[in-house]
């Protein structure tokens, strides 16, 4: 019987439309926080580069070619990481992290 791990995170990558979504928020989130560097000359917080570091991972992952399912699953596993890690941080109230 395979497992929910196998069926959900190991499942082919989706490409496509999916992907795309994936890559252009990580490049909007990178974006406002450029913007927010340079032209505001003050940085917004690290949660912005949190969620581009995770958009960035699994776009990817749904980007990789369909026989290459272990290696879209090890880049979806570090993207939940990442975003696990920022539940965490903010749950402890780790605030030089955040900001």
């Amino acid at each position: 019987m395979p497992s929910v791990i196998e069926d959900t995170v190991f499942k082919k990558p989706a490409g496509g439309i999916l992907a795309l979504v994936y890559l252009v928020g990580a490049l909007l989130f990178a974006g406002q926080y450029g913007y927010h560097a340079v032209v505001l000359n003050s940085l917004p917080g690290n949660f912005t580069l949190f969620m581009c570091v995770g958009f960035g991972l699994s776009g990817t992952a749904e980007s990789l070619p369909n026989h290459r399912r272990r290696a879209a699953g090890v880049l979806r596993l570090a993207a939940i990481a990442v975003y696990v890690c920022l539940l965490a941080a903010l749950g402890f109230g780790l605030d030089s992290l955040i900001r």
